[in-house]
């Protein structure tokens, strides 16, 4: 019950290592707090908390704060190689795409953000439909094949590259402690042909991808479903993304630890050492 308790506490969702202004609320994955503070926190004494919090985990679970890691995919664990924009050009221009980068990344940035009324989630199975939408909205250029060299171009180890050079060593040390480790993304199903062609695929226990599980980040459903295919409970999790709304808040609703990828932590070495793995 004790462990329960502090572990909702911790992830209540409205604490962030930000105060909000004129707010006495203040936030980070590491505060305790019976009711709400009367006054913001200094840095240093939100630091303690965190120490506190974590030194509360090892004692749990023998030196580490966390059972299991859920890992974001792009923006976290990998990103693309070049620009969107410079990539959507420079394969678009036979295919008679005249559109600048500038234009095409405006047209992007408004396509995304369109509703997608076509089906509850953006990514269903291949998400072929939606990213055609995306495709000939930011450049005008509907032609199919231009689609295809695209849409194939992002299932390449060409198109991406892992964020952090480290990572294979780290996961492969989180594992040997005893830590599962998983990737929860919104993605459609190229995910796991991209993992393979990365040469990735076989550092994680297991993957929760949106259009497999049909539940998109910030749902605490694929929060939860990752967690089911690790064998874990959620208060035994810490999840690690780019995305406050859909990783550090989703993950929170679901009842999992989540730190800021960029912000809380910025090294996946980092992340090992804050559960208690030495790499």
């Amino acid at each position: 019950m004790m462990r329960t308790t502090i572990s909702k506490l911790f992830n209540r969702r409205r604490f962030s290592l930000t105060p909000r202004p004129g707010s006495p609320h203040f936030s980070t994955s590491a505060a305790v707090a019976s009711e709400p503070p009367a006054e913001v926190l200094s840095g240093p004494k939100i630091l303690g908390m965190v120490k506190e919090y974590e030194d509360y985990r090892r004692n749990l679970y023998g030196e580490l704060t966390h059972k299991a890691l859920l890992v974001d995919a792009v923006g976290t664990l990998v990103v693309p190689s070049q620009p969107m924009a410079q990539i959507y050009r420079q394969i678009g221009e036979k295919y008679g795409v005249e559109y600048s980068e500038c234009e095409i990344l405006n047209r992007y940035r408004w396509a995304y953000g369109q509703p997608w009324g076509r089906s509850r989630l953006r990514y269903v199975d291949d998400g072929r439909p939606f990213w055609q939408f995306i495709v000939s909205s930011s450049t005008g250029c509907s032609d199919s094949q231009y689609f295809e060299e695209l849409y194939n171009y992002y299932t390449t180890e060409k198109a991406w590259h892992l964020c952090d050079p480290d990572a294979e060593k780290v996961f492969k040390a989180l594992r040997k402690a005893g830590v599962k480790v998983a990737v929860v993304s919104n993605f459609d199903t190229r995910l796991r042909p991209l993992l393979r062609a990365l040469k990735c695929d076989h550092w994680f226990d297991a993957v929760a991808v949106s259009a497999e599980v049909e539940a998109e980040k910030p749902n605490p459903m694929i929060f939860l479903k990752a967690c089911e295919f690790l064998g874990v409970e959620p208060e035994d999790v810490v999840h690690v993304g780019d995305d406050r709304r859909n990783d550090v808040w989703g993950a929170r609703d679901a009842g999992c630890d989540a730190w800021l990828w960029g912000s809380d932590v910025k090294s996946f070495k980092e992340v090992a050492q804050r559960i208690g793995v030495q790499v």
